[in-house]
């Protein structure tokens, strides 16, 4: 090892089919890894086996084993710091990868800045589909040199501690560690605590990590398993302790931002599930946020864009659950403020019952960014159903604009690309706007010859060119699914359905061959439950 190499940690915890890989990912590194830790958290599967076999053919790969599970990763992760020599560490999940390069890019930057802390692009992989998104890319555009971080508040949104290297020097002398044990969302401190300390923070625009998230696999992680009440209690904790390092070290304005980002990143994940969970989980789940809400300055809350400082003054207002599904709809992309409208004193609220939850903000949106309600019935023959629209007024605000029309597009969800385009007039009809566009479903095109997944997007027309872009919501019966002749196809497959986030969406997949895969698909998911 050299006085610039990298420590790679390597946490794993039952994951024999996928450890070799990450391992490999990193030991593929080049010389800028001199070694790479692996840590295994007292695995019962094969795991220890397959790193044993690595091992055998590898001498820059060191093996650590607890006896016992620690129920984290923060405990693994410290056991491999504390074992490692090289300069510089890194930290990598055994279900995830190093892209090429990710190494020395960090490492060039760190030596090039004598930065103690450099970061890098992480992306988000979903898989089996193999899709790629980067995590927080606006941080990520250009090389840059923070100094001190805390002048930089939008820092604070990515709270990942896998897509960055840390001097190893730096985190002992201000005794940086992650907290141990049965700790979910244990970055979430670590990263702040980095923050606390104010290093120069180097940046580069490389992909330096690959997040694998496996939303089919039985053993979810941790970042997906938001089902349990425990889970939100740790993050809602793990948020806590993160505030608090960053004031106990007089980084007030990047405290700040973490609690507005709070409200604008973690509370809709969750609000966004609401209305699926049981009457139980719901009653823990409101009276732990409102909990954790009420240390929140007004300050933090009106920071936050406007439809999730909503969130959180309904939150506050009302000591029970209620409308999960009027909630929910706010966190969809794009949002959605759902009927009725309500007004006290002459300003929006959120409702006639809670008169002294405004929904401040709302009349300074431009119409582009309106929360808009735009209803759908899918009805008609076969191939070729009609689309009974109805776009719902929002406080005068459309008609003001000088509402006209509608591009109703069917959109590939995995490439963005429009399958489809209907244009079509807009009428008045009481409080709101009705059209009648005609879709034409055995025209749209393959995705690879497989499943496809066409979100419905609606972009209500006003004057002077301005746009706003709508999911539909479903109403009335539920379109059945059925097979059509396709001129493309020979057969197609179709599948109207209602997404997570109550928008309307359809499903197509192409031939004999692929309305089988789909049916045995479904019949899958059925025998799993």
């Amino acid at each position: 090892m050299t006085s610039r190499s990298i420590s790679v940690v390597v946490i794993a915890y039952n994951d024999a089919a996928h450890v070799a890989d990450a391992v490999r990912s990193a030991l593929d590194q080049g010389p800028a890894v001199g070694e790479v830790v692996a840590v295994d958290d007292a695995s019962t599967d094969a795991t220890a086996t397959v790193l044993e076999r690595l091992a055998a053919r590898e001498p820059r790969l060191r093996l650590l084993r607890h006896a016992v599970n620690s129920g984290g990763c923060g405990t693994p992760r410290n056991t491999g710091l504390t074992a490692a020599r090289g300069r510089y560490v890194m930290f990598l999940d055994s279900d995830d990868v190093l892209p090429p390069g990710a190494a020395a890019a960090l490492l060039a930057a760190a030596t090039r800045h004598r930065a103690p802390v450099t970061a890098g692009l992480c992306v988000r992989r979903e898989l089996p589909a193999g899709t790629e998104r980067p995590w927080q890319p606006a941080l990520y555009a250009a090389p840059a040199v923070h100094e001190p971080p805390r002048d930089r508040p939008e820092l604070v949104h990515d709270t990942l501690c896998v897509n960055k290297l840390y001097e190893r020097a730096f985190l002992r002398t201000h005794q940086i560690t992650f907290p141990e044990g049965r700790f979910p969302y244990e970055d979430f401190v670590f990263t702040a605590r980095v923050l606390a300390a104010a290093p120069r923070l180097a940046v580069v625009p490389d992909p330096v990590y690959v997040w694998q998230v496996r939303r089919n696999s039985a053993a979810l992680s941790i970042s997906l398993d938001r089902g349990r009440i425990a889970h939100w209690a740790g993050r809602l904790e793990a948020h806590r302790q993160a505030v608090e390092a960053l004031r106990a070290a007089g980084a007030e304005r990047l405290a700040r931002a973490a609690r507005t980002k709070f409200l604008d990143h973690d509370l809709p994940l969750y609000v966004r599930e609401l209305p699926a969970r049981g009457a139980a989980f719901q009653r823990w789940w409101w009276s732990l946020t409102r909990a954790h809400l009420a240390a929140f300055d007004p300050a933090e809350v009106a920071a936050a864009r406007p439809p999730h400082r909503w969130l959180a003054a309904v939150l506050l207002a009302s000591p029970l659950p209620r409308d999960p599904a009027r909630m929910a709809a706010l966190t969809a992309d794009p949002p959605r403020l759902l009927p009725p409208p309500a007004t006290a004193g002459g300003r929006p609220v959120w409702s006639a019952d809670l008169p002294g939850v405004t929904l401040d903000g709302l009349d300074g949106l431009p119409v582009e960014a309106l929360p808009l309600t735009v209803d759908g019935a899918l009805a008609g023959p076969g191939a070729c159903p009609v689309l009974r629209l109805r776009v719902h007024e929002l406080y005068g605000r459309l008609a003001a604009a000088g509402v006209y029309g509608v591009d109703v597009e069917l959109r590939d969800r995995a490439t963005g690309r429009v399958g489809q385009r209907r244009s079509v007039a807009l009428f008045p009809d009481g409080a709101g706007w009705v059209a009648v566009p005609r879709l034409d479903l055995a025209a749209l095109p393959a995705s690879g010859g497989g499943l496809s997944v066409w979100d419905v997007r609606a972009v209500v027309r006003c004057a002077r060119g301005r746009t706003v872009v709508a999911g539909v919501r479903p109403v009335g019966p539920a379109p059945r699914r059925t097979v059509l002749p396709s001129r493309r196809h020979g057969l197609l497959l179709v599948q109207p359905y209602t997404t997570g986030h109550g928008a309307l969406a359809v499903r197509t997949a192409p031939g004999v061959r692929g309305a089988t895969g789909v049916a045995a698909a479904r019949l899958q998911r059925l025998l799993r439950t």
